[in-house]
C-alpha cells in the first residue's frame, strides 16, 4: 500500500509468525532484488488498542511512527473487517493514535490520523539544544550554517527552509544531518519552501531510509515549523506538496496535529520466508 508514493510492504502478523522482521525488511524492500518498498509494516494484536503497528526501515532498524503507514494500516483493518466502523485506535512505538477512515462501498480512499501534540522542546526532540522551542537555530555542516527548526511528532524532524527545494543536494546533505552530532538518536530532515500561507513544497530525507517520495510525520512537522515562523496559521488546512503527491495538515490551537491524505492498495499476495 502507498500514500504519497510512500510505499510499504504490510504483513498481517496477528498470528505472531514473523519473529525476525529486521531481516525481512532488508531482504524484501530492495526494488531490484525484492518486492520493493520504503520499509515493512507488521500489523499485530494489541492489548491497549484495536491493533498494533510495527515499522521497519530499509536498513532493518525499527521506527517508532509513520504518518502515512498508520493510515494505510487503518485502511487494511477496515476493509478486512478486523475493525468495525470508521474510527479506530492503533498502537505504535510512540503511543496509541486515533485514526479515521473515509470509505465508499467498503473501500477506503483516504484517512486522517491525530498525531498528538507537537513536541518542541529541544532536549525532547532529542537534540543538543535546550529551550522550549528550537526555531532558526544555527547548525553547521561542512562549514555551511543552516538555520533549523525542530519538531517531534512521534519521531524527530529537522526542518530547513529553502528558496529552491528542487536544487537542494538531498542525497548528500540529508545523511550528514541525520547522523550529525546535533541529534543523539539521528533525525529525519525536511527541506521546504513556503509557497503561500496555505501551501508548502517539501522534500524529505528519512532516518534509516534516505530520500522518499513522501513522509507523513515530516509533512506535519513542516507545517508546524511554518506556523512557528509565522508563515502559516493554526486551525488552517495546510497543503504539503511532496514528490509523491499532496498531504493535508492542520495544526490546531490545542497543539494537536491532524494529518490527512489518500491511501491506496497496490496489490496483495503471499510470500515464503
Amino acid at each position: 500500500m502507498q500514500s504519497c508514493g510512500n510505499d510499504y510492504i504490510y504483513f498481517d502478523n496477528t498470528d505472531g509468525q514473523i519473529t525476525c522482521p529486521e531481516s525481512l525488511a532488508i531482504n524484501f524492500v530492495s526494488r531490484h532484488y525484492g518486492i520493493g518498498g520504503d520499509g515493512i509494516v507488521l500489523i499485530e494484536k494489541s492489548e491497549v488498542a484495536d491493533a498494533k503497528m510495527r515499522i521497519f526501515n530499509q536498513d532493518g532498524s525499527e521506527g517508532l511512527m509513520a504518518g502515512n503507514a498508520i493510515r494505510c494500516v487503518a485502511k487494511y483493518l477496515h476493509e478486512t473487517g478486523m475493525v468495525k466502523g470508521d474510527t479506530m485506535k492503533i498502537e505504535t512505538g510512540s503511543g496509541v493514535k486515533d485514526v479515521t477512515v473515509f470509505s465508499f462501498g467498503g473501500v477506503v480512499s483516504s484517512a486522517s490520523v491525530d498525531l498528538g501534540v507537537a513536541e518542541l522542546n529541544g532536549k525532547k526532540i532529542p537534540s543538543v539544544w535546550e529551550g522550549e522551542q528550537i526555531v532558526d537555530e544555527p547548525m553547521e555542516i561542512d562549514g555551511e550554517v543552516y538555520p533549523v527548526t525542530l519538531v517531534n511528532l512521534g519521531n524527530p524532524h529537522c526542518v530547513i527552509f529553502s528558496k529552491k527545494v528542487d536544487d537542494v543536494p538531498v542525497e548528500k546533505l540529508g545523511p550528514k544531518i541525520e547522523n550529525s552530532k546535533y541529534f543523539p538518536n539521528k533525525t529525519n530532515v525536511e527541506f521546504i519552501r513556503v509557497v503561500n500561507e496555505y501551501t508548502i513544497k517539501m522534500r524529505v530525507w528519512e532516518r534509516g531510509n534516505g530520500e522518499t517520495w513522501g513522509c507523513g510525520t515530516g509533512a506535519a512537522a513542516a507545517a508546524v515549523a511554518c506556523v512557528l515562523k509565522g508563515f502559516c496559521k493554526k486551525d488552517t488546512d495546510i497543503t504539503v506538496k511532496l514528490r509523491g503527491g499532496d498531504l493535508i495538515v492542520r495544526y490546531r490551537s490545542d497543539g494537536r496535529v491532524i494529518l490527512t491524505g489518500n491511501v491506496q492498495k497496490i496489490y496483495e499476495g503471499k510470500v515464503a520466508f
